[in-house]
């Protein structure tokens, strides 16, 4: 499996990235956001996290301009699997590639710990290694992590089943920690081929460094 990482100025997950997909034994390359093709030989996409651009103006709204950003879309609407983490999320909404927008947390804090995340919805690559109702462990790390969209969206979300995880505690009750809309933290496209989620599961890969719960997650997109 070959999964295509792309790098703006300012992304710095794309190492923990590419460390993360190559231990659950795919291949990776690291795309420069001036390139205006994508690797034909790519199975996933990912928009990796950090701060593009510093994340002035807005995060992910510089982003969206790169060349990179075309040729992402293409890939997307022929199917191609997408899948945005943290800075990644913001660029895909941003881009109109996941419907909804990223404001800044309800307290006005950068927030990094570990949190609790419920799986809501399996039926998609992303999560198929999970059950529903399954809770894992994965850091956060953001300043623009509220997720919000308006009431008819929401119900759009829900009666599409595009809503794909939420924040909790480790018993599974919602517990919000930057104010998203029905504690969303992780959604997908109606396809289903394009995901977005605040939460860092690549950096979740090591029990020695606090969870290895990111190892379903991402090994969903492996193929057999």
């Amino acid at each position: 499996m070959k999964v295509t990482i792309l790098q703006f100025p300012g992304t710095n997950c794309e190492y923990d990235t590419r460390y993360a997909f190559e231990k659950l034994g795919a291949q990776t390359e690291i795309l420069w956001h001036k390139s205006d093709t994508v690797p034909s030989d790519t199975d996933l996409l990912v928009v990796a996290g950090g701060f593009s651009y510093g994340d002035y103006l807005r995060s992910g709204a510089i982003a969206k301009f790169s060349p990179v950003m075309k040729a992402v879309g293409e890939y997307a609407k022929t199917g191609g699997k997408v899948l945005g983490i943290c800075n990644g999320f913001q660029v895909l909404t941003e881009a109109g590639l996941l419907p909804g927008a990223l404001k800044r947390n309800e307290n006005l804090h950068f927030i990094s710990k570990h949190h609790h995340l419920k799986v809501i919805n399996n039926d998609n690559s992303f999560l198929e290694k999970l059950n529903n109702g399954d809770v894992v462990n994965i850091p956060i790390a953001h300043h623009d992590g509220n997720y919000y969209i308006d009431e008819q969206g929401l119900k759009e979300l829900y009666d599409n089943d595009q809503v794909l995880l939420k924040y909790c505690d480790e018993d599974g009750e919602d517990k919000n920690p930057n104010g998203s809309i029905d504690s969303i933290a992780g959604i997908c496209n109606k396809e289903k081929n394009v995901f977005g989620l605040m939460p860092h599961p690549e950096r979740a890969m090591e029990k020695l460094l606090g969870s290895d719960d990111g190892i379903k997650m991402l090994e969903g997109f492996l193929k057999a």
